[in-house]
Formats: structure tokens, sequence, C-alpha cells
């Protein structure tokens, strides 16, 4: 018995409506839980809306409360210092990490390891190892008052409970951009920098003119994706300096303060939604940047 061959209608669309079955169940959750939420939110940000009350549409109120709100301010300070002292370590410091594993060395193996270990760490279990590290009575006050140095009060004060908690963003992030130079270096040909240490360049010389140029696009991409992680920064900051944002909150950073003001009972999810939508737009005006200036280096 021969088979009826199909008709070139329905070739077409069979060819069509296929590939959309493969990719429904994966749009299917994009909207449940991406779509549908930045909906929910964007809905919410011009309303006067609260945990258990769906409110009433106020237009832009709650931007204009921003305006006047002092905790706000001090949480777009802390974020924006955030990024600004964060990223450059952690387009740097993993580069010159990855240079100095890539070379094949004995036990290298193992320093890859231990580099890499706090990344897979939970960030919980790290920041209370940092908390008592830290800690007056801790191992790095201890170490200090041995030395004869006076006991640092890391945990204590605003500005040093920050930057302790950038530190420990760039610990932890160390290991994970350190993997990502490493591919980047692997296609680095090694003729390059042995032509160049024959006319006579040095190690900063042949780092300068050979290693930035070939991984410039990986910083690039380094610098957008620990821009945007270290502006939306939360766990850190609240596991070292508490729900509260440090003393008297100067070191409530944007994302804590969305969730600070969007919970409980009475959460200002309308006002909460609002400040989520301010995040959106500067993480997103941080990777147009960031992308126009790779394509400016790639121009010129």
């Amino acid at each position: 018995m021969t088979a009826v061959p199909s008709s070139p209608r329905r070739v077409r669309t069979h060819r069509a409506v296929s590939p959309w079955l493969f990719l429904l169940p994966g749009l299917a959750v994009a909207a449940a839980f991406s779509l549908y939420p930045f909906l929910t939110t964007l809905g919410k940000a011009f309303t006067d809306a609260r945990t258990l009350a769906p409110g009433r549409w106020t237009g832009l109120e709650n931007f204009r409360d921003m305006l006047h709100d002092e905790q706000f301010w001090v949480a777009l300070r802390n974020s924006a210092l955030y990024v600004v002292l964060v990223v450059p370590f952690t387009v740097l410091l993993p580069l010159l990490l990855a240079l100095l594993v890539q070379k094949q060395l004995p036990g290298v193996a193992f320093f890859r390891s231990a580099f890499y270990t706090p990344v897979v760490a939970s960030v919980v279990v790290v920041a209370l190892i940092w908390v008592w590290m830290l800690d007056d009575r801790g191992l790095i006050n201890g170490l200090l008052q041995l030395a004869g140095a006076g006991p640092v009060d890391f945990l204590g004060g605003s500005w040093m409970l920050l930057f302790s908690a950038m530190a420990l963003t760039v610990w932890k992030g160390l290991g994970y951009y350190m993997v990502v130079y490493l591919a980047a270096l692997a296609n680095v040909p090694r003729e390059l920098h042995e032509a160049a240490a024959v006319d006579g360049a040095g190690a900063l010389r042949r780092f300068v003119s050979i290693t930035v140029p070939a991984v410039r696009s990986t910083m690039v991409l380094v610098g957008a994706l620990s821009s945007v992680a270290a502006f939306k920064v939360f766990s850190e900051v609240y596991l070292m300096a508490g729900p509260t944002g440090g003393p008297a909150g100067q070191d409530t950073t944007l994302v804590m303060l969305v969730q600070r003001t969007g919970t409980g009972l009475n959460g200002r999810t309308g006002y909460s939604s609002a400040l989520s939508l301010v995040v959106f737009a500067v993480t997103l005006v941080l990777m147009l940047l960031v992308l126009r200036a790779d394509r400016r280096e790639e121009r010129a």
C-alpha cells in the first residue's frame, strides 16, 4: 500500500508550526515566571497597592515620592558606589589570577580548585564566615592585635561595613570570572608572546600589548555581568549589615530597599514595584553603555 504524498501546503504549515511546538514549554515557563511578574510589577508601580490591598491608580506619585525619600537616595548612592568600586577589581583581578593559574606548574590544579571553591559555596555560609572573621574578636582583629594594632570595627561603622561587603563580593566572584578568562586566554596564540619576548618585551609590555587586546571582548563581558550583579547586590550586604541595613540604614542598597518596602502585612507593594522599575532601568542602561563602549573599541 503506497503512502499518499502530503500536499505542499500541509508541508509548509508543518514546517512553520513544528519549531514553535518545541519552543512552547520554554516559552510557557518564561511567560509564567518572567513575563507575567514583570507585567504585574509594571502595573503596580503606578498604584498605591499594599500587601493585602490591590490599591488604586496613582500615576507617577510613587516616583515623585522617591525624589523626597531620603532612604532612596542613600540606597542609590550605595548601589552606585558598589558598581564603581567593585567592577574594576572584578575585571582586573580575575584576569591576573587566570594568567597565574594558566601556567603548567606542579600543583596548579589544586590552586584552580581552591580559587573556584567560593563560587560553589553558599553565599550565606561565606557571609557568615566573613562576619566571624571580621568581628571584634574575630581572626583578622586577633591578628591585628598580635601585630600591635588596635581592633578595627569592620562591622560597626557604616562605611567599613559597606567596604567589607564589597570585599566579600569581589572575593566570591574571583573564581567564576577566572574560569571565563581562562577560556579566553586559551585562544591567544603563544607564538605572539614568544615573538614579543624575543624582541625584548617584558612581562608587563606583553600583558598590555598582547593579552589585554586579545581578551578585550571578554573583559567587556565580565564588566557587564559584574556591573549588573554589583548594582543588584543584596545577599552580601543583607547578611553582614542585617535587615535594617547597618547603622541607621546607611548601608542599604536599592534591592534591600525594595525587599524592605514591599514585605510585611503593611508592605507598600506599589512603591516597591516602582523601586524595582528603577533598578531595572539602571541595569539596562549599564548594559547598553558597556555594549556601546565595546562597539566603539571594535570600530577603533
